[in-house]
């Protein structure tokens, strides 16, 4: 695939997709492995580059990775975890943040970890403070070097009492991956408590952990002496759901996604259905279409679980550019995630960003300078242009915008899309997409 595509826009996309197990349950389930005595089974991977990264870096470190019999499954056997050398984990972490949550499991197997120069979405500040803090709590030692963090754990690591100054689903799967071994019990408050986190829980049950989610955001881990391997199928990505279906609305189309969850996906259906789209729930998977008429404004915020997804936002926001009226969206989670709306504008979309939160309650981003909260003026005729993807989720954005716009428009840095959308230029053709690489 080229780095560029032209979309010729102005058709609905119908037909069907399927979606793979979540990108943000599946790199974690990846690195849970090493924590393992025994082979791990994956299954429902999807072909993303972010699981290509986590491959490599696990390989790196002597796991030996394979693919299974059943297309999308993977074996991952950690028999002959070994410590890799730094440069080749600089030159392979690329902007994974997997190194970071890398550290429990290679603490416990090789009482050793290496984090470099960490990358990522430009969408805002992603420290890892609390990761090392965590770390320390546990009994890590971190020894700052020129090319990245050296941790060890001479004394092994021991249970502790964390809490989280917010939600971070990130630090909550650092203390899982590293408490389930440790000796004694952790208790974890203020937790992320997202579906990819619960699915993460029920993995290293599988796999022999002891832990309980209580009420009130806390969990506590009972750390164990050994873990087995284990065999598991990840929830469905409800990002990429989602996506599919703010492209169906927005196009005036009419896509079933298969392997999409009810369950996963019921804040999000609620605002979909506000806004007009219409959704039908069948055996395998969730019919999305726009069934006539005006679309109506709406206000959201996001949050975390069990609010309105961060990721959920980019693609709905091209939908809310065809409603009518002003809609209101309310960023909660990431302080910069407003970027992608100037390519919108560039279109013919009327949207003004504000630094004041324009939503219920204050957030943490609120009298901050960051300009957080976005109105967005409908309907308004999307025409096409030339569009430079700036992250993952804003360049699936920019896409549905060229779909939905009158004429062509040519979007470069698709490959980054790749890095948690599967074959989506192929699933876009299916839907009859007119896309040129």
């Amino acid at each position: 695939m080229t780095d560029a595509l032209t979309v010729h826009g102005g058709t609905p996309l119908r037909g069907q997709v399927r979606v793979r197990g979540a990108k943000n349950l599946v790199s974690k389930a990846m690195v849970a492995a090493v924590l393992g005595d025994a082979p791990s089974r994956l299954y429902d991977v999807p072909r993303i580059r972010d699981v290509e990264v986590v491959r490599t870096l696990l390989e790196l470190h002597e796991v030996r990775v394979r693919d299974g019999a059943e297309p999308g499954e993977l074996v991952l056997d950690p028999a002959n975890v070994e410590q890799a050398q730094v440069d080749e984990i600089n030159v392979h972490a690329g902007s994974s943040r997997i190194p970071v949550l890398l550290c429990g499991p290679l603490l416990h197997r090789l009482g050793h970890a290496f984090i470099p120069d960490l990358g990522g979405c430009n969408i805002g500040g992603r420290p890892i403070d609390f990761h090392l803090q965590s770390l320390r709590e546990f009994g890590a030692i971190v020894d700052k070097t020129p090319t990245g963090l050296d941790i060890s754990a001479p004394n092994g690591l021991h249970g502790t009492k964390l809490a989280l100054p917010y939600p971070s689903v990130g630090a909550t799967e650092q203390v899982l991956l590293t408490a389930v071994l440790a000796e004694g019990v952790t208790e974890l408050r203020n937790a992320a408590v997202e579906p990819e986190i619960v699915d993460l829980i029920c993995l290293l049950q599988k796999m022999g952990a002891i832990i309980q989610v209580h009420t009130d955001r806390v969990i506590e881990i009972e750390g164990v002496q050994r873990l087995g391997g284990y065999a598991h199928r990840p929830i469905p990505d409800r990002i990429e759901v989602a996506s599919w279906a703010a492209a169906a609305l927005a196009t005036r189309g009419d896509v079933l996604v298969r392997g999409a969850r009810q369950v996963d996906m019921m804040t999000f259906l609620n605002v979909f259905r506000s806004v007009g789209g219409a959704f039908e729930v069948t055996d395998t998977g969730i019919r999305f279409w726009y069934p006539g008429g005006e679309l109506s404004a709406v206000a959201i915020e996001t949050d975390v679980h069990p609010g309105f997804m961060t990721d959920w936002q980019q693609p709905l926001v091209v939908a809310l550019t065809q409603a009518r009226g002003l809609s209101i969206v309310h960023e909660t989670v990431y302080e910069r995630r407003f970027g992608y709306v100037d390519a919108l504008n560039a279109m013919g979309a009327t949207i003004q960003v504000y630094r004041e939160c324009l939503g219920g309650t204050p957030c943490r981003w609120g009298r901050r300078n960051f300009q957080h909260s976005a109105v967005i003026a409908g309907p308004s005729k999307l025409h096409g242009a030339d569009l430079v993807v700036p992250d993952l989720r804003a360049g699936f954005s920019h896409l549905i915008a060229a779909l939905a716009a009158e004429g062509a428009s040519r979007v470069y840095g698709v490959q980054l899309i790749n890095r948690g959308y599967e074959d989506f230029e192929a699933k876009l053709r299916a839907l009859g997409a007119h896309v040129d690489g």
